[in-house]
């Protein structure tokens, strides 16, 4: 990216707050000034506006609503950035600074931050009584066929951790933007492919249930160095837009 290009998004990011895009607009930090002499063709001036809520090299913190996304797969990073900038994902600020991206830059950027290979933190401490993390860990683990709801493991893999090319991991992220996604995609703000399995399920699950599940995965180490998984070991049990090449469960 040029510095020409870079200021311009910084400068439309800062408008944006400045003019006001709501309530969670106000949590997300000003952008620094561009730092002249970057090494032309690196990844870091392009992504260094990322990095001001995601914090250095995408690892972002235990607190908050800014996830993680170093490590998560490069296929999946790329399809949430398609998805902001195309209306899918309503968070205007991220929005605002990618609106003008091409396809094939987004992905170069979403592939820089899926190949860092860096430490999680230790996990916070359990926010929930113990009965609520059980719940949460029986809906993750286990699913609750009655009311067809697939286990979580089913689709982000045995360790939690994700699938490649397009499947994110559900450890290492914080406990309130995993609520804040789960009600995000049950209200319609946000949103996949078609068919949006994940719309589907959102609104299946009560908000007890979405509370257990934060909760219980919010509590839970990252394996190792918490890689995605190259395959899952059986079927998905649902449809899903945006993820290609994985074999689903026949329907009963």
């Amino acid at each position: 990216m040029t510095s020409g290009l870079l200021r311009f998004l910084c400068a439309a990011f800062v408008l944006g707050l400045a003019g006001g895009w709501g309530s969670a607009a106000l949590a997300v930090p000003a952008v620094a000034p561009v730092v002249e002499g970057a090494a032309p063709g690196t990844m870091a001036p392009r992504v260094r506006a990322c990095t001001q809520c995601h914090d250095k090299e995408g690892r972002a913190t235990p607190e908050g609503f800014f996830p993680r996304i170093a490590g998560k797969p490069a296929g999946y990073l790329a399809n949430q950035l398609l998805h902001f900038r195309d209306g899918r994902r309503n968070y205007p600020p991220m929005a605002h600074l990618i609106e003008n991206l091409t396809d094939g830059y987004l992905r170069e950027m979403a592939a820089h931050f899926a190949a860092l290979d860096l430490p999680y933190p230790p996990p916070p401490a359990p926010q929930a009584p113990p009965a609520v993390l059980e719940r949460g860990r029986i809906l993750v683990q286990q699913g609750d066929a009655a009311r067809r709801i697939p286990a979580c493991v089913q689709c982000h893999g045995p360790a939690l951790m994700g699938v490649s090319p397009s499947i994110p991991g559900l450890l290492g992220l914080p406990r309130d933007y995993l609520n804040s996604q789960m009600g995000a995609w049950a209200t319609g703000q946000r949103g996949a492919q078609a068919p949006d399995c994940m719309a589907d399920l959102a609104r299946r699950l009560a908000p007890e249930d979405v509370g257990a599940v934060s909760a219980w995965l919010a509590a839970q180490p990252v394996p190792g160095r918490g890689r995605p998984a190259v395959h899952l070991p059986g079927p998905m049990p649902v449809r899903c837009g945006g993820v290609d090449g994985l074999p689903v469960a026949a329907e009963r």
